[in-house]
């Protein structure tokens, strides 16, 4: 019997980090005393050569390898490309903030590279299979990253919180799927599976309870209401570091996860999940924004704002054709943005035994520094929506995109959330520039980081002022 060996370029960036995972735990192990930052500079390694791969092996052409199960298209190296400048992003935010709290460690860079893995299957998976493995490689990987602080009982707690629901969120979709596998006829290639849904169905009733809980699964790993439960204490418990990874890459991969199981795999369903995201879209608008309100805790504040822009986001995938899709992808890039920049900025302001979580911790930030009060007051402005900033482009063109299938009163429900959002975002603006600082501790961040926290503010500003390159790439990969 003859073997045959699957085309393995389409994977190379993949079994590259695989490799770089094992030499960073190695190089741990070996050198970790004499040179404490090995294992942050191989991480950093590991996301540069997967981007120098995914860039020279990039086509126009879909290639699918191991028996269909994996694809690379333009809308897969696109998106790894965003989740490695993202990760990069994030490594250089945190590892001073982890160093501080005994958590610079290889366990903590192996499991962000271990996530990163899995976020890269997720966004090139063709298959339930492999959208499940990669997803569950990711989810593995962040319960044990909230966890990493042993000492923190409230880090623990919502660890164990994680976790549970992350398992019955899990045991959701694994559940959805093998209803779907068995209304197909035993299909599990996402192609096979939009093809029998085309054709139609014997059973169409289970493939809709079989859409249920695919969504009820999504749902969770999105963080939506009424799915929303986690996230306010994973946000206020998990150290801030592993709350900004938990906000950014893996929203890219999740946005990833929809377009290969419910645009590509059940599309012909879309009038089906269509209803049943309108529902979601809302509730998550309504639970975000309005909790959002009377938080004092400035992690849980987000928290509850990630799920209202979640929300926000599904507007594009509610219109069901290309334009809302890549507008929902814009958005998508957008939120990961400026939350790399926002919870950056906490974490600049916290220190060896100061953590900044209350809101009041924003206090006279433009006595203490007025340029870091800026880039604090852009961030506050893109997720109200306001502009020129590019969070205002971001959610005119969700708007525009659910209008043009005829949903004018969700957008309309949608700019009344909105106008209730910035009710929260202002407050901070208004706490840095009018009151008292509470504290006088001089702010002084390291070069690296100082220099990205400062880009990242002015790429808000700038994207504001030419959205069109970022809405054309977003076009691009979905065309």
């Amino acid at each position: 019997m003859n073997f045959l060996l699957p085309n393995l370029v389409p994977a190379y960036p993949e079994i590259f980090l695989l490799i770089m995972v094992c030499v960073a735990l190695l190089a741990e192990l070996l050198v970790g005393d004499k040179l404490p930052y090995i294992s942050y500079l191989l991480s950093q390694i590991a996301l540069f050569g997967c981007a120098f791969i995914t860039f020279f092996t990039f086509s126009p052409e879909v290639v699918y390898t191991f028996s269909g199960m994996f694809v690379d298209d333009t809308l897969a190296d696109i998106l790894k490309m965003i989740v490695y400048i993202t990760v990069s992003i994030f490594l250089v935010y945190s590892h001073k903030y982890v160093a501080m709290r005994d958590m610079f460690s290889g366990e903590f860079f192996s499991l962000v590279l271990f996530a990163t893995l899995g976020m890269m299957v997720m966004i090139s998976a063709n298959h339930f299979l492999t959208l499940y493995l990669g997803l569950e490689l990711l989810s593995l990987s962040l319960y044990a990253m909230v966890a990493l602080r042993r000492d923190s009982v409230v880090a623990t707690e919502a660890a164990m919180k994680f976790f549970i629901l992350g398992a019955l969120a899990s045991g959701f979709l694994l559940y959805g799927m093998s209803l779907v596998y068995g209304a197909t006829g035993g299909a599990l290639d996402i192609t096979r599976v939009a093809e029998v849904i085309q054709g139609g169905v014997d059973n169409p009733k289970v493939l809709v309870v079989g859409l249920v809980f695919i969504i009820a699964g999504i749902s969770f790993k999105l963080s939506v209401a009424p799915f929303h439960m986690w996230v306010p204490d994973v946000y206020h418990g998990a150290p801030t570091a592993v709350v900004l990874f938990i906000g950014s890459a893996p929203k890219i991969a999740a946005f990833g996860f929809i377009m290969r199981l419910l645009v590509e795999g059940m599309g012909g369903m879309a009038a089906d999940w269509q209803e049943m995201l309108i529902i979601i879209a809302v509730l998550s608008m309504l639970v975000g924004n309005f909790a959002a309100i009377a938080q004092t805790n400035i992690k849980r504040m987000l928290a509850y704002s990630t799920i209202s822009h979640m929300g926000f986001m599904l507007l594009g995938i509610i219109s069901a054709d290309s334009n809302g899709y890549s507008s929902a992808m814009f958005y998508m890039i957008v939120y990961v943005v400026i939350t790399l920049g926002t919870f950056g900025m906490i974490m600049l302001l916290s220190r060896k035994e100061y953590e900044v979580e209350k809101i009041d911790d924003f206090r006279g930030l433009n006595k203490r520094s007025p340029w870091y009060a800026f880039i604090t007051l852009l961030f506050m402005l893109s997720l109200a929506g306001i502009p020129p900033t590019v969070g205002f482009y971001a959610k005119l063109s969700v708007l525009q995109a659910v209008m043009g299938v005829g949903y004018i009163w969700l957008a309309i429900i949608a700019v009344l959330f909105s106008l209730v959002g910035a009710f929260y975002y202002l407050r901070i603006v208004k706490l840095m520039y009018f009151d008292e600082p509470e504290s006088d501790a001089a702010i002084a961040p390291a070069g690296d980081v100082g220099l990205l926290i400062s880009t990242n503010g002015m790429a808000v500003l700038i994207l504001g002022i030419f959205p069109q390159t970022l809405m054309t790439l977003c076009f691009y990969a979905l065309h």
